[in-house]
C-alpha cells in the first residue's frame, strides 16, 4: 500500500467516485493499471486545530492499514477525508465498518 503525496493525484481523486459515511468521506479513482493501490489522507480545518486533525488522520491511517488490504483493489487510488467531530470520536469498529461500506459502494458505482 503506497501513500499519495502529490497534489495532482489528490485532485484527480476528487473528480472521481465518492462515497460519504458518518465517520469519513472516501474518494476512489481507478487508474487503469495494475500497480499497487494508493491511499491519501486529508482533514480540513473544520475538523479542528492541528492536534485534532492529526488525531483524526492517525485514526484514518490505522483503519486504512487494517481494511484496505482485504477490501481495496489493485490499481485504485483512495483518499480518506476526515469529518468534523465524527472521525476522532466515533468508535474504532464503527469507522472500520464505515470504510468497508464506502469501498463496497465505490466499487459498485458505474463510471
Amino acid at each position: 500500500m503506497n501513500v499519495i503525496a502529490k497534489r495532482r493525484d489528490f485532485l484527480l481523486a476528487a473528480r472521481a467516485k465518492r462515497q460519504g459515511s458518518k465517520g469519513m468521506m472516501v474518494q476512489g479513482r481507478y487508474r487503469k493499471d495494475t500497480a499497487a493501490l494508493r491511499v491519501g489522507f486529508t482533514c480540513s480545518k473544520k475538523v479542528g486545530n492541528a492536534v485534532a486533525r492529526n488525531r483524526a488522520k492517525r485514526r484514518l491511517r490505522e483503519i486504512a492499514r487494517l481494511v484496505l488490504p482485504a477490501h481495496g483493489r489493485e490499481g485504485w487510488d483512495y483518499v480518506l477525508i476526515g469529518r468534523a467531530e465524527h472521525t476522532a470520536t466515533r468508535p474504532f469498529s464503527a469507522l472500520q465498518n464505515d470504510l468497508i461500506y464506502a469501498l463496497r459502494k465505490i466499487h459498485n458505482q458505474k463510471p
